[in-house]
């Protein structure tokens, strides 16, 4: 079978090649502290989009740092009981889609709620304010200032905020919480259901944002990981720092979070995928010690999977 990563048999032990900051697990009890004392000031707009069976509203937060954090919220018109939910996570630089995006499980009776995240194609806010570059990718935004101010601490603590919000309204069943998303999305899923571990189910798909050195090291910094090849040849150009600046990323890296996971798992993954290796999705994959599954197409890459969308549909309605 043709490859670009390790042998299937090497990838099911991979361990990660990225380090492992070693007040870890403090930097992010500590994240979390920030954002439970931040007042979310939520605000609930009704859209102009609305249909029979679907309410629609523009769900307004404030995250922290006091950014304002834009999701898009559909409930079935008829919501009378506490029923599921579903979050939505979408793809680097992009924005959460379409209103009809999400009627399919509205339709079901679930309300879904899609978060755009803070500083790309939609309407959530980077309210900015950190040392160094902030020219290109959100990877690097803040590595030369304090762990504290990268910017996907703030993007994963947003996540987490969310669900937590979705666990508190009306309607919504908070044993029943789902959380979904390919590549970014996919690593905004697992990075919300270990911080928030209450999410009852996760399918991440490819997920991004894991293994950064591994990435390094197969050349493939390029495409959605072309920021760290930027970074080293405007701020490192002898990678005289580069321990340090691995270890600094380890921070966000989600292989280091999964472990945190309490609900049940399905991921996805392709075995041609050279956005997000292979080797970087089983290291946070091996990680998960809650129930998991992994449905693996070995001639895709970064792509659609074939039936996996049913697939994760089918698996939050508990039928797969």
């Amino acid at each position: 079978m043709p490859t670009i990563d390790k042998p299937l048999a090497e990838l099911q032990a991979y361990s990660g090649r990225n380090p492992r900051p070693a007040d870890f697990d403090d930097y992010w009890d500590r994240a979390l502290n920030e954002m439970r004392q931040t007042e979310p000031q939520i605000e609930l707009v009704p859209s102009s989009f609305q249909t029979p069976a679907a309410e629609c509203f523009d769900l307004y937060f404030t995250g922290v740092r006091g950014a304002r954090i834009h999701v898009k919220y559909a409930r079935p018109r008829q919501a009378d009981t506490p029923r599921p939910a579903v979050l939505h996570f979408h793809g680097y630089s992009g924005n959460v889609g379409d209103w009809h995006e999400r009627l399919g499980y509205v339709s079901l009776g679930f309300s879904v709620f899609a978060m755009d995240c803070r500083g790309q194609g939609g309407l959530s806010q980077d309210v900015g304010g950190v040392t160094g570059n902030t020219h290109h990718g959100h990877i690097i935004r803040g590595l030369d200032d304090q762990p504290d101010n990268l910017l996907f601490r703030h993007i994963f603590l947003d996540t987490a905020q969310l669900a937590s919000i979705v666990m508190q309204m009306p309607y919504v069943d908070p044993e029943q919480v789902f959380a979904t998303g390919w590549s970014q999305g996919g690593g905004l899923t697992i990075a919300c259901a270990s911080l928030e571990p209450r999410i009852r189910k996760l399918a991440p798909v490819y997920p991004f944002l894991s293994d950064y050195r591994r990435v390094w090291e197969m050349d493939l910094a390029k495409d959605a990981y072309a920021e760290l090849r930027t970074y080293f040849r405007h701020f490192d150009p002898q990678h005289k720092r580069e321990d340090e600046i691995f270890t600094k990323l380890g921070y966000i890296d989600i292989q280091y979070l999964a472990e945190r996971i309490k609900g049940e798992v399905l991921m996805g993954t392709g075995l041609m995928d050279t956005i997000c290796p292979p080797s970087t999705q089983f290291a946070a994959y091996n990680k998960i010690t809650a129930p998991k599954r992994l449905e693996i197409y070995p001639d895709f890459g970064h792509e659609g999977l074939p039936g996996h969308h049913d697939k994760i549909f089918q698996y939050f309605l508990g039928n797969y």
